[in-house]
């Protein structure tokens, strides 16, 4: 085998993280079972879900048990379910985690624990601070400043975590990230910023919609992270694992911690596949696609291209999600198409939202309802996919009726556009930092904790009502600089927040209607228009100025247009 094993006994061998491709060889190995250890999403978006491994797994005739242990100190009871597992699972078998230290821990634990522990004395302060810095897997590389009021009560964890904490730590590296680390550094050159990111791309995602409708280079929506990162900031190329808000700590994936002053949470939000039965497997073939994911966004151009008959159905979960206008553009954009090459006619065309409207504010809705007249789109309200048969091309629904009853409808199809579920990342929704939701819990109108006053958030992660688009990160950066910094220097804090985002929404190709709105649905235009009516300079704005602004402006730090009232 390639894969490195270490083997604990004749039934049982461990491994670090393994991949889909993998699986071939631990079968012909001669493995019966796999056991996971390792959290989904620990290691970010790079790392397989237990799901998809274990589907794999399964075709190849190996059972597959999914055992999550967090990094730290392993359970008495997760041990015990692991042996338990060994009793029962056909063996031989093998067991990962990231490293391969967890199931062994796992494994030793339950034989410690029928062994008879001999009388200890009490152990002194030093070896009770040695003691709870011990882990599971290799000791966490920490950078930590207690903050001046912990100086004299230190906690254990604390003292295991002394060096150099950084003035400010930002969690993500999106366009809130990046662009609030700029604005920052703008205001106090001399601060020490971190921002935490794993990956090594950064994407414009405004313009996947006009990718998929024919309208826009994909080349042209991403860079490399190095060269969006502003220079000054330290970038720690990690995934982001948890969060110790009590000792200012963000915990990574690879076992470090890295210590704050004050801590920006600006993740983004999680694409929720596995909520939807059927559609990793299918994604990206059998006509079966979505603008939410780069790769993706030009198979929907090639489907629009393609369909000449037949049933195109376009999807949009419950809220909260990523530009909730993003749905129904690909739909006109789709349909625009259609209607100039005279094939409409020809394609039945079907819009199912989980909500009851078709968009949140009400005063954009009858000017939309004119395009979904002239593309004679039928709307279903209340309907949500939840399974996808790709080789057979059937999409299942449950669908709500009036009384609450929900009732299962399966529809054919030849184009299936998904807009995917979302969530908040699983490193923020299990954490202290989160609100009912999971998402990351701020005072709508100042961006700041209510518990924890030296952290606020900004952006898709936030659990600010705002809608989740960039625009809205736009102004919400203002925000977040200016008021930590006043946080951090002991004054009150200066700027208000009125829940500003926009829309583009691309009704037709070469028009746009700009939906510029703040809480409570009320209308914020930027510019002297009827913001009622689509426009093609909305067009030139959204295929040619936003593009420019966003890598020229808000990644940079500068703010037009983005202040608001009540900033300096």
């Amino acid at each position: 085998m390639n894969l490195v094993t270490t083997k604990l006994n004749e039934k049982l061998s461990v491994t670090s993280q393994i991949s889909v491709d993998d699986l071939a060889e631990i079968a012909a190995a001669g493995y019966q079972s796999v056991i996971c250890n390792r959290p989904d999403q620990e290691g970010g978006e790079t790392q397989p879900t237990s799901t998809q491994l274990e589907q794999a797994a399964r075709s190849l005739g190996i059972n597959f048990v999914y055992l999550p242990v967090e990094i730290g100190a392993v359970s008495v009871e997760k041990s015990e379910a692991f042996n338990k597992l060994l009793a029962e699972l056909p063996g031989p078998v093998l067991a990962f985690c990231k490293t391969g230290s967890r199931p062994q821990a796992l494994y030793q634990l339950a034989g410690q624990a029928q062994e008879t522990p001999e009388p200890e004395k009490p152990a002194s302060e030093e070896e009770s601070v040695t003691a709870a810095c011990s882990w599971t897997e290799e000791p966490p590389e920490t950078i930590y400043v207690p903050p001046p009021s912990q100086e004299k009560q230190l906690s254990v964890t604390a003292a295991c975590n002394w060096g150099n904490a950084f003035d400010i730590v930002v969690v993500g590296g999106g366009s809130a990230g990046i662009g609030v680390t700029a604005s920052l550094l703008h205001r106090r050159p001399s601060l020490r910023i971190a921002i935490i990111e794993p990956s090594d791309k950064h994407y414009y995602q405004p313009a996947w919609t006009l990718v998929g409708g024919g309208a826009y280079d994909i080349a042209q929506t991403v860079r490399d992270m190095a060269d969006v990162i502003p220079p000054e900031a330290e970038w720690i190329q990690a995934a982001a694992s948890g969060f110790d808000p009590d000792n200012n700590l963000v915990h990574l994936a690879d076992g470090r911690s890295i210590g704050y002053r004050q801590l920006i949470v600006c993740p983004g939000i999680r694409l929720a596949w596995e909520k939807i039965e059927g559609i990793q497997q299918t994604l990206g073939q059998n006509g079966v696609t979505s603008n939410y994911q780069f790769e993706l966004a030009p198979y929907t151009w090639t489907l629009t291209k393609n369909l000449k008959s037949g049933k195109a159905l376009f999807t949009q979960p419950p809220m909260p999600i990523k530009c909730a206008g993003a749905p129904q553009k690909a739909m006109y954009l789709s349909c625009d198409y259609w209607l100039h090459q005279q094939t409409l006619d020809n394609i039945e065309v079907e819009f199912h939202n989980a909500g009851a409207v078709l968009f949140g504010v009400a005063d954009f809705v009858p000017p939309l309802m004119e395009y979904v007249k002239r593309y004679h789109a039928q709307l279903v309200f209340n309907s949500n996919l939840v399974k996808v048969d790709g080789a057979n091309k059937i999409a299942t629904f449950e669908i709500k009726d009036n009384e609450g009853n929900i009732t299962r409808v399966e529809k054919p199809f030849d184009m299936l556009h998904v807009t995917p579920p979302q969530a908040a990342p699983y490193f923020l929704s299990k954490s202290p930092l989160a609100d009912a939701s999971g998402y990351c819990e701020v005072n709508p109108k100042t961006l700041q904790h209510p518990r924890y006053p030296n952290i606020f958030s900004l952006g898709d992660a936030c659990s600010s009502p705002n809608t989740k688009t960039a625009a809205a990160a736009r102004k919400q950066i203002v925000i977040v600089a200016e008021n930590l910094l006043a946080a951090k220097e002991g004054r009150e804090l200066p700027d208000v927040y009125d829940g500003y985002g926009a829309c583009p929404l691309t009704v037709e190709k070469g028009k746009v209607i700009l939906a510029e709105f703040g809480f409570g649905g009320k209308l914020l235009p930027t510019f002297p228009l009827d913001p009622l009516v689509a426009r093609r300079l909305y067009w030139l704005f959204k295929v040619k100025l936003f593009p420019w602004l966003y890598w020229n402006g808000m990644l940079k730090g500068r703010e037009w247009l983005a202040r608001v009232k009540g900033t300096n």
